[in-house]
């Protein structure tokens, strides 16, 4: 038995794969949201697509905290799905919250149960023009869920060749808006610093430190009182988490077999 083949196909394939790569290079030197947004509003036209978003879903229920959003989605569904609360029931952002894999729409089935408030949400979405789509979930430890969609109108169907693509596009757009965020957000910590987390979180009371990174146990607990203050917590321990989150120390570390304290 023969495979078909397509020359065609072939050379679409070649160029897919050529924006995919235009686009992870353009998004890694992205310096704010805004230009990020316009790359995503080309690529969604070159892959065939309609519309896109690019969501942080710790912020759904409370669109105005200045979560991240970027997104082209009908303006009128917009404001019905944040006005009367769809977002706790959403199965798109709720399959997204089990799987790391890109799906489209159509598989929501296979991801979650399908219950009436779902078919309601997705049906109210048609009814406002938005059809079939495909999303890019993103669940890093540490970070809010987010996912990067992309959508064709309604009473259309998905393109048929570039969905592996999008599915590559909405994973670096999802990288460059989580540098972007931390660029904006976190603090910045010193050297010793972070160190001194990073021990806080192998859990060594100040004294401890200040044996370790041979510090006078003042300098040391002023250290830790620093960055205690840069993320204005009243624990050590949100301080630990809230580096975590923003890659001053990673979920690798692990405590190390001799400290040199003897």
């Amino acid at each position: 038995m023969r495979c078909a083949f397509s020359w065609t196909d072939a050379r679409a394939a070649r160029q897919m794969r050529r924006l995919s790569d235009i686009f992870a290079e353009a998004a890694g030197s992205c310096t704010d949201v805004s230009r990020l947004g316009n790359l995503l509003e080309d690529a969604t036209r070159e892959l065939g697509f309609h519309f896109y978003a690019l969501l942080d879903h710790a912020g759904l229920a409370r669109p105005s905290a200045g979560v991240l959003r970027i997104d082209n989605y009908p303006e009128d569904w917009a404001a019905e799905f944040f006005s009367h609360g769809y977002a706790a029931d959403d199965p798109v952002h709720f399959a997204s919250r089990r799987t790391n894999i890109a799906f489209a729409w159509s598989e929501l089935g296979r991801l979650i149960k399908l219950e009436r408030r779902h078919s309601w949400i997705l049906a109210r979405s048609r009814h406002f023009g938005l059809g079939p789509g495909l999303t890019m979930p993103a669940n890093v430890p540490g970070e809010p869920s987010a996912s990067c969609s992309f959508a064709v109108r309604a009473g259309s169907e998905l393109p048929p060749g570039p969905l592996h693509s999008a599915a590559l596009i909405g994973a670096h757009a999802l990288c460059a808006a989580r540098r972007l965020r931390h660029r904006a957000t976190r603090p910045h910590l010193s050297r010793r610093e972070i160190q001194c987390l990073r021990l806080v979180a192998f859990g060594k009371t100040d004294w401890e430190i200040a044996q370790i990174l041979r510090l006078s146990p003042h300098t040391a607990s002023q250290y830790v009182k620093r960055a205690r203050a840069a993320y204005d917590t009243i624990s050590r321990t949100q301080a630990v988490v809230s580096a975590l989150r923003d890659g001053w120390i990673g979920f690798e570390d692990s405590i190390p077999p001799d400290w040199g304290m003897g």
